[in-house]
């Protein structure tokens, strides 16, 4: 298992930018997929992105095309979520998730076998 560490959120105005970061520790040597969910108050958790091990793959959720960009460091264990122009819609905690080995798609992060961090709170305001 790896314990997973959120950061970077904070309250930001409409239009602006956050980068959130993951970092991973514990038995980092497996080749983890990691990705990243959102839950907005009184909605179910929503998958946003994920990337390969390699970065060579990218999921992405229909709803935030083009604003959002994941990336990863392995070198420092860390998954970034790149946020750009941000909207009040967007507000939620932001979890990150990591999963042993490659996945078919979004919906395998919701595997028994994934770990989850506690969140970061992001707050956009109008």
């Amino acid at each position: 298992q790896v314990q997973l560490v959120e950061s970077g959120g904070g309250l930001v105005q409409a239009g602006g930018s956050l980068r959130l970061s993951c970092t991973a520790s514990g038995r980092t040597g497996s080749t983890y997929t990691m990705g990243w969910f959102r839950q907005a108050p009184g909605k179910e958790r929503e998958f946003v992105l994920a990337i390969s091990w390699s970065g060579a793959i990218t999921y992405y959720a229909g709803t935030v095309p083009g604003r959002f960009t994941i990336s990863r460091d392995n070198g420092k264990n860390t998954v970034y979520l790149q946020m750009n122009s941000l909207k009040p819609e967007d507000t939620a905690v932001y979890y990150c998730v990591a999963r042993p080995g490659p996945i078919s798609g979004p919906a395998a992060l919701w595997d028994e076998s994934s770990n989850w961090g506690q969140g970061t709170q992001v707050t956009v305001s109008s």
